[in-house]
């Protein structure tokens, strides 16, 4: 595959994977205006495994913790953080792994990839990101996460699989909307997101592994690590701009593109 296209992919997808932007809008964008065909599941494994390793590098000290508390959890002690952590991740994982399995068990993959539904999503899940981050109070902490809000902040990252929606964004708007500051909101959708990576990303990799070859595994090898950078960037970014700029510049990011979907669709 051309370097230019590997390039491509990886920069949409380690920048928009954790943004509250969609990236399922851009990577349909993608091809329509660089022309370029479908990358094939093999860089989309790849693309996971960077972001993967960016949200793991950046929040190696809470995942360490619930890596660490995992075990005791096991055995039915809650006695620490991390094992709080560990439990509150588990249970905000249960609701999008059992959305997929419907999802999966109906076939609705392609009927939910249109443009216009990706449009309005895009356009719909932006507002209520405005809407909660303007008019949601900050009561609580993250430290402080209730069993209760990670049921509730899971149901919503369900919804993500709606394509459009947006995974960090709809975890993002209900966090807001829970009472979590906006650091704490993206850091909780942050760290939510591990566990369905893996998950996602053991599921592809199964397919993948028949048809691997040498040249496969080095645009894989290409594509993992510009994600993995792309990524980290983003994060970095968005954190340092979260401490003094609200979430407006991406709904209006999101009310542009998904205004140029929606174009697109009914053109």
């Amino acid at each position: 595959m051309p370097i230019l296209h590997l390039f491509l992919v990886a920069l949409v997808q380690g920048i928009t994977e954790f943004l509250p932007i969609s990236s399922s809008a851009h990577l349909i964008l993608l091809p329509m205006i660089a022309g370029l065909q479908d990358q094939g599941l093999a860089i989309d494994v790849a693309a996971h495994i960077g972001t993967l390793g960016a949200v793991v590098v950046m929040f190696w000290g809470d995942l360490r913790g619930a890596v660490a508390g995992l075990p005791r959890l096991l055995r039915g002690r809650i006695d620490s953080q991390g094992a709080w952590l560990a439990l509150c991740l588990a249970l905000a994982t249960i609701p999008v792994v059992l959305a997929g399995l419907v999802i999966q068990m109906l076939d609705l993959n392609d009927d939910m990839r249109s443009v216009a539904l990706i449009g309005w999503t895009t356009i719909i899940f932006g507002l209520l990101l405005y809407w909660a981050d303007r008019r949601s109070p900050t009561t609580r902490t993250a430290e402080r996460w209730r069993l209760r809000d990670a049921v509730l902040m899971g149901c919503a990252q369900a919804m993500a699989l709606v394509p459009g929606t947006s995974r960090s964004g709809v975890t993002i708007t209900a966090g807001r909307g829970l009472g979590y500051d906006r650091t704490d909101s993206a850091r909780l959708s942050m760290l939510m997101s591990v566990p369905v990576i893996v998950a996602s990303g053991v599921l592809l990799s199964l397919d993948v592994a028949a048809e691997a070859d040498a040249g496969m595994a080095r645009d894989m090898a290409i594509v993992a690590v510009l994600s993995f950078v792309a990524a980290f960037a983003a994060l970095k970014l968005m954190f340092r701009l979260l401490r003094s700029v609200s979430f407006t510049p991406y709904v209006i990011y999101r009310l542009f593109l998904g205004a140029v979907l929606l174009w697109i669709a009914y053109a």
